[in-house]
């Protein structure tokens, strides 16, 4: 009973998220279908890497015709942040069974992140098994409906009118997600040091300046770290 309560808030919890993962999922559907990818591509796309970011600068880059390695390259630079998500719900999550973190590891997306480390923060005494009942409650109203827009996306293609305006779900959904967890001064140094750099560096041929600016944001926000803990002293 328990564990159906925090599946349950978790769902609560996570629902919201809808409101932009539809039209976000749609928005990559119908940018898949008018890139050349047939259904089945697309639709393997959102199951297999289940990484909005990532999927869109891909795209966009094999649209390019960037080399493979840069692609992978610079997917795997916007993926860097989901190796953080795991080492920060790892004190929390790391005890469950394999298969159960196999299962974390898959849907591991921003909004089940940041909806779950905000709830382990509030309620330090939950148990391994309540947090693990409660993310995955966060992420079932999230992941499927990623993958059906993603289908009424690719399915639709260019029937959807070119003026609507569906768009506005990807940037909406990353601020969304970014601004909450801008907690210290490194993350908002990171934050602004990756934007400067993309703008500084958006020149550079198959979007590498995005490569460039997650190395300097990720540079710049470990460094304020260091002074800040140097500054604050031993504990």
């Amino acid at each position: 009973m328990t564990y159906s309560r925090d599946f349950w808030q978790g769902f609560r919890d996570g629902t919201p998220f809808i409101l932009v993962i539809v039209p976000f999922g749609a928005v990559f559907g119908i940018v898949a279908t008018e890139a050349g990818l047939n259904i089945a591509q697309t639709m393997g796309f959102s199951v297999l890497v289940i990484a909005g970011a990532a999927q869109f600068v891909a795209l966009q880059m094999m649209v390019e015709n960037a080399p493979v390695l840069i692609v992978l390259a610079a997917s795997l630079a916007v993926n860097l942040r989901m190796a953080m998500y795991s080492a920060s719900l790892a004190p929390h999550l790391g005890p469950i069974s394999w298969w159960r973190r196999s299962v974390v590891a898959y849907f591991m997306v921003d909004q089940a992140y940041a909806a779950s480390i905000l709830k382990y923060d509030q309620a330090p005494d939950m148990s391994t098994g309540r947090k693990f009942a409660y993310y995955m409650g966060v992420v079932t109203p999230i992941c499927p409906p990623w993958y059906i827009a993603t289908w009424a996306g690719a399915a639709l293609g260019t029937a959807v009118p070119a003026g609507l305006p569906i768009d506005f779900a990807v940037p909406i959904t990353f601020l969304a997600l970014i601004v909450p967890m801008l907690r210290t001064l490194a993350h908002v140094i990171a934050a602004l040091v990756s934007i400067v750099g993309m703008l500084v560096f958006s020149f550079m041929p198959f979007n590498l300046g995005l490569l460039v600016a997650a190395a300097l944001a990720m540079m710049a926000g470990a460094e304020v770290e260091r002074r800040m803990s140097r500054n604050r002293g031993p504990e």
